[in-house]
């Protein structure tokens, strides 16, 4: 697959708990396994299919990822969803350092 973010990708493991909105309904909250992050945005590991387009916010200890998402994808364990924050919104390991981050030299 095609890197398409701009910058360097983190692999992470960590609970965190998302929340869903579509379409004036209320959300729909739920815990997902972040992946991996960047600044741009994060991929999460979810038992539920989320809509394309959805909007999302990442609840972590200290701060709101709020993004959209781009894809979700069916794959052996449940979904990945991956999601683009919105700019002024962006991750930085300041505001949030998952657990079990690893930062892989490309």
């Amino acid at each position: 697959m095609r890197e398409r973010r701009r910058e360097r990708r983190f692999m992470c493991a960590d609970l965190v708990k998302i929340q869903i909105h579509t379409d004036g309904e209320p959300h729909t909250e739920t815990v997902a396994n972040l992946e991996d992050i960047s600044p741009s945005g994060a991929c999460l590991q979810l038992e539920v299919a989320v809509r394309k387009g959805a909007d999302i916010d990442i609840v972590c200890s200290r701060c709101r990822l709020k993004g959209k998402v781009k894809y979700c994808r069916f794959v052996e364990t449940g979904y990945d969803v991956g999601v683009c924050f919105q700019e002024s919104e962006s991750w930085s390991r300041e505001r949030f350092e998952p657990k079990h981050l690893l930062d892989v030299p490309v």
